[in-house]
């Protein structure tokens, strides 16, 4: 189950990522492999690491918090995955970031993981075992590395379709994680 779980993280946690990168895929003028490795490389990076980086944050706070931690997890969860569910619902469009240039990238990475610090943070309060951190820290950096290569490889037709229905799932499914956390 904990293997699941990490995998439906990634996937849920790479919707942006994916949505990002297709978009922005329109403003290069070549999209070949010498071009979308590091990319990919890159965001995987960044996701894994605010994912790593929110983990030790809650980690240090579990014990304060112990008696209201499932609910803590829960309302964050419930925050980011909401979020993206209403951006998306609510057609709120935003142009698309050009990944042109290493700053570019850097900050399309940033601005695609602030999601996984979040729920970085809310992991711990359900007390996982060591395994699924791993699991899930292995999960995030492959799936989002791959998303990111699928949707720079897809460009703007896929895009206008699938990266929508990409990010309403990925909402949803941190939704159902929070929900889990409170049983």
């Amino acid at each position: 189950m904990w293997l699941l779980e990490s995998i439906l993280l990634a996937l849920s946690l790479c919707a942006d990522c994916f949505a990002v990168t297709t978009c922005s895929s329109i403003t290069l003028r070549e999209v070949s492999w010498k071009k979308v490795a590091p990319i990919a490389l890159v965001f995987g990076f960044v996701q894994t690491a605010f994912l790593a980086a929110g983990w030790l944050f809650g980690d240090m706070f579990v014990g304060l918090v112990e008696h209201i931690a499932k609910w803590i997890g829960f309302l964050l969860l419930l925050y980011v995955g909401g979020s993206m569910l209403l951006k998306t619902l609510l057609n709120k469009a935003e142009k698309p970031l050009e990944l042109n240039g290493f700053k570019n990238v850097i900050l399309g990475a940033i601005a695609t993981s602030v999601d996984a610090l979040a729920v970085g943070i809310s992991l711990p309060m359900s007390h996982p075992e060591t395994r699924y951190l791993v699991s899930s820290l292995g999960s995030v950096f492959v799936i989002t590395s791959l998303s990111v290569i699928a949707g720079m490889y897809s460009g703007q037709a896929l895009g206008m379709r699938l990266g929508r229905i990409a990010e309403i799932v990925g909402g949803i499914v941190l939704i159902g994680i929070g929900v889990s956390m409170l049983h």
